[in-house]
């Protein structure tokens, strides 16, 4: 069944927004090492589509299993906004460990069944989720890289997950030295950055493109996100305020990068 395909996605390799329940807390809890991102399309011949309708059946989905799976960390959904594709969302989990990730899937098993211990009503529930969704998915699975901005409060409906999927390069001239420089300047300009509600950068671990390296920004809106640009260009120049050494800085990190691509989603619900 598709759903429980997406349920056990912990199994599938046996993959931020983003681990976006890490908030300003007295006893942090674990941090993510692994991001799973689980792409899915909307089944577009569902008739029935109701998104009221969609918000709680995964919300009892969350409260049942998710919330209680004490090997994830956070899950939390995505819809499109601006990317290629408008029958796509994002599902992604935040995890401890890599062992996490193969105990996840075997401990949603066992949540569901106490959950609905009831086979009939079980199987009814699942297919009542499933039909929200094409058969197609596709799973990718990033390690975190240093220099996560945790939210100071939990994120909420309607927030932005702005995604720049960066392409490795691996210039002659480039040095392990040189780019942890440059990558440390720039996580301090994000934290810097009061527009930028919570940065999530990653790099491939288990899927289709080595050469991924994301960064995923959450700000509140639109106009959050202009705004986080601006802001962005403002602390650059405070950082260079020589012309000629901005431009210089710009040259040695763009050898750095083969390419991007920029996806926005819009937060729908998640585990806290």
């Amino acid at each position: 069944m598709k759903t429980t395909n997406r349920l056990s996605i912990a199994n599938f390799a046996l993959l931020l927004l983003f681990s976006s329940s890490i908030f300003a807390q007295e006893e942090a809890p674990p941090e993510a090492k692994y991001y799973v991102v689980t792409t899915l399309h909307w089944n577009m011949d569902n008739d029935d589509f109701d998104m009221d309708e969609w918000k709680a059946v995964e919300g009892e989905l969350f409260e049942k299993v998710t919330m209680k799976n004490e090997h994830i960390i956070q899950a939390s959904y995505y819809t499109h906004h601006t990317s290629p594709d408008n029958s796509e969302l994002l599902y992604i989990q935040s995890f401890p460990s890599w062992e996490a990730i193969h105990k996840a899937g075997d401990r949603d098993g066992e949540l569901i069944e106490e959950a609905w211990k009831d086979e009939e009503a079980r199987k009814a529930f699942f297919e009542k989720q499933s039909a929200y969704y094409a058969n197609h998915h596709s799973d990718e699975i990033y390690s975190v890289t240093k220099g996560t901005k945790y939210f100071s409060e939990p994120p909420t409906e309607g927030m932005l997950l702005y995604i720049r999927r960066n392409h490795a390069a691996f210039p002659e001239d480039g040095s392990a030295k040189e780019f942890v420089e440059l990558r440390d300047e720039k996580i301090k300009m994000i934290n810097k950055n009061e527009h930028i509600k919570g940065y999530f950068p990653s790099a491939h671990y288990y899927g289709a493109d080595s050469s991924e390296r994301i960064d995923a920004f959450f700000v509140d809106s639109m106009e959050g996100l202009d705004k986080m640009y601006e802001r962005n260009a403002e602390l650059y120049k405070e950082a260079y305020p020589d012309e000629t050494a901005r431009k210089e800085r710009g040259k040695r990190a763009g050898k750095y990068i083969a390419g991007h691509g920029d996806s926005i989603y819009t937060f729908i619900l998640g585990t806290n």
